[in-house]
């Protein structure tokens, strides 16, 4: 994700009453001034996206300008500039480097409308009661601090939560089905020779470093103890195998921002790579097969959530509080489902889609119209079924999850070693 600047300054001042009055003070007082609050967003390019920005203008009468960074500049902004924003919009993974900082409050989930609605991934980390946790960062493992006032991490639900879930994925191989034409179903294909010159893998350490662990034990190579908390022995291993066939020629870039994955995938240029749902989608905008893999080793899984600054207090506190429910109250759920990423409470965001749309993107369902993004390109034909199936089916397959790991600092320096070789 490019550093954006997405600004909603040159909106319209003063914006629309508070329809149905606020839940946290008189409607009244609120009305008069809740069109005086802005609020400063920033986030990744996923989901800082204007028509979000636009719709809370619309619905809440306030401003919310939103700054769209790369993932290693939105956790160092976390960590070290709390004035510099009231909003972080944040993945769950990087609460081990920004939560114990201090800059973040945490927040009272009694605030939360639809709290019992959101889905087990990020209460008790289970899908169904059921499910196995997954390797990693699993978003409830970090999700829950003692209280208030709390620097730690908590394994129950205390009623104090450091981020308020929004948005996830189960995360795979992009590839161009047209241009290889043959079925893909294993991490390990990124190093098939086949490929040499047209693999790609994203340089963001902490993201790529799993996506290699499923390449390696798809290969048979290595199995891990836990793939998201590496040894440094299991870190040089890794790191080994991918120099090898970096030399070799095997990658054609490595990628930092959404726009580059989906500029060589549209291209050819690349064929098999690392990506993000929405540059699928992007992709097969422009009417260019692309197809998000299954793959039998299961898939990487992330999770993001909405953290407040420890500087933000009074009415702008409770407009974020009122920003976060409706959040969760399904407009942005559907909007960003369409991009292909699961909302934390997706009852509400059947509210906001057909039922051709929820078949498609949730229940795994053949289209029964045309299926388009949020913007309105097509992107399936009726009969076409969703990569990977169901909510259930996908999300029940993660292997691990996006992680911090103990061995962080050597991981990165190793890193920039293979980026660099």
């Amino acid at each position: 994700m490019t550093k954006t600047n997405i600004s909603r300054r040159g909106m319209l001042k003063g914006g629309a009453a508070f329809a149905a009055g606020s839940t946290l003070g008189a409607p009244m007082i609120w009305a008069q001034n809740i069109k005086d609050v802005t609020l400063r967003q920033f986030g990744t390019g996923v989901s800082n996206l204007n028509e979000v920005g636009q719709k809370v203008k619309e619905d809440l009468g306030f401003t919310l300008e939103m700054t769209a960074l790369d993932t290693d500049s939105v956790t160092q902004r976390a960590a070290t500039q709390p004035n510099s924003f009231d909003i972080a919009d944040i993945e769950y993974f990087i609460c081990k480097k920004v939560w114990p900082a201090g800059n973040l409050q945490a927040m009272d989930t009694s605030k939360i409308k639809n709290y019992d609605k959101i889905v087990g991934i990020f209460r008790d980390g289970k899908l169904t009661p059921e499910s196995e946790i997954a390797q990693g960062t699993a978003p409830h493992t970090v999700g829950f601090t003692s209280g208030p006032d709390g620097t730690d991490f908590v394994q129950e639900e205390s009623g104090w939560m450091t981020l308020i879930p929004t948005i996830y994925n189960a995360d795979t191989l992009g590839i161009r089905p047209d241009l290889i034409g043959r079925p893909i179903s294993k991490w390990s294909e990124l190093l098939n020779p086949e490929f040499r010159g047209k693999a790609s893998i994203l340089d963001i350490s902490s993201i790529g470093i799993m996506d290699m662990a499923m390449v390696v034990e798809s290969m048979g190579e290595h199995t891990y103890g836990d793939k998201g908390n590496m040894t440094k022995e299991e870190i040089d291993m890794t790191l080994a195998i991918f120099t090898e066939a970096k030399q070799a020629g095997q990658f054609r870039a490595f990628w930092k921002s959404f726009d580059e994955s989906v500029n060589l995938m549209a291209s050819g240029e690349v064929v098999i790579q690392s990506m993000w749902s929405p540059a699928i989608t992007a992709v097969k905008s422009r009417g260019i097969e692309c197809v998000y893999q299954p793959l039998e080793e299961g898939y990487r899984s992330w999770g993001g959530g909405i953290g407040l600054s420890k500087a933000l207090t009074g009415l702008e506190r409770d407009a974020a509080y009122e920003y976060i429910n409706w959040y969760l109250d399904g407009w942005v759920g559907g909007f960003l489902m369409r991009q292909g990423y699961y909302s934390a409470v997706p009852e509400t965001s059947k509210n906001h889609m057909t039922e051709n749309e929820w078949g498609y993107w949730f229940e795994g369902k053949e289209a029964t119209d045309v299926i388009t993004s949020p913007f309105g390109d097509p992107l399936a034909q009726v009969g076409e079924v969703r990569d990977g199936g169901s909510f259930e089916e996908r999300m029940g397959a993660v292997a691990c999850w996006n992680s911090v790991m103990d061995e962080n600092q050597y991981m990165v320096r190793k890193w920039n070693e293979f980026i660099a070789a």
